[in-house]
């Protein structure tokens, strides 16, 4: 079936959600814009109108607010909440658990705990069993391993089998998911080292939440165009939540600025 032919359904299965997101997200880079926007509204319409369904309220709000605009942005999140998906998979994008970046953060390192930077198959399937015990709704264990593969197939950009934090926070609606505005501003591992020697001024091997403030105050003045420096406090407060007592280490911060060395 085509990803419009999913479009039409009255409920729509874990698996046929991956498959429309993958489809509309043709570029890969975890969000749909611009021309993918559109296409999705269009053919969204159209579907619904082949099936003799009407747009669901939700929907209709949906399609206002995007429908008339090329400058819109959604993620996972905003498609969840206008999809009619099977129940238990929905609740993965509606869990108030993940309501901001500072939660999300904290929700990491418990699930990190070995700092490796990434989250295994294993330890994304305790992730997501522990969101729908939030929610009070108890899942088969074959189920529950089809939901962390699918999940796994949604955010692994890079397909080797485990996530990152920028991966894994996709999971968050776009307006709260403030590791977007970080991916123009990444360095490379040597810049990094470098950036991270000079603000651990008095050279402890971490960066307290004075000298992240001064870091992030230079990053936004060289990088005007993704990061706004009124949204310094909200900056320093997400990334501070990945920090050890208010010990921010090397490993941690190059979660947010450093990219993969070559």
């Amino acid at each position: 079936m085509t990803a419009e032919a999913h479009l039409q359904g009255v409920e729509i299965s874990a698996a046929q959600f991956f498959e429309i997101w993958h489809h509309y997200d043709s570029d890969g880079n975890g969000y749909m814009d611009g021309k993918e926007l559109q296409n999705f509204i269009q053919e969204l319409q159209q579907a619904r109108k082949k099936a003799g369904l009407d747009l669901t309220p939700e929907m209709k709000a949906f399609v206002d607010q995007y429908g008339k605009t090329a400058d819109g942005k959604i993620g996972i999140v905003e498609l969840a909440q206008i999809l009619p998906t099977e129940e238990n998979f929905l609740l993965f994008f509606r869990c108030q658990q993940l309501k901001s970046s500072e939660d999300f953060m904290q929700t990491w390192r418990k699930y990190d705990s070995d700092h490796s930077g990434f989250i295994d198959s294993e330890e994304l399937k305790s992730f997501l069993k522990d969101l729908l015990q939030k929610a009070n709704k108890q899942i088969e264990d074959s189920k529950l391993t089809e939901y962390t593969e699918i999940m796994l197939r949604m955010f692994d950009a890079n397909n080797d089998g485990k996530l990152e934090l920028t991966e894994l926070a996709r999971l968050l609606p776009v307006q709260e998911n403030f590791l977007i505005k970080f991916q123009g501003v990444k360095m490379c591992a040597k810049e990094f080292n470098k950036a991270f020697e000079m603000y651990d001024q008095d050279g402890n091997g971490y960066i307290d939440e004075n000298e992240l403030d001064a870091l992030l105050k230079d990053l936004c003045e060289k990088n005007k165009k993704e990061l706004d420096i009124n949204n310094l406090a909200t900056y320093k407060k997400s990334i501070m939540a990945l920090s050890d007592g208010g010990k921010l280490y090397r490993a941690e911060l190059a979660l947010i600025l450093c990219a993969e060395e070559n």
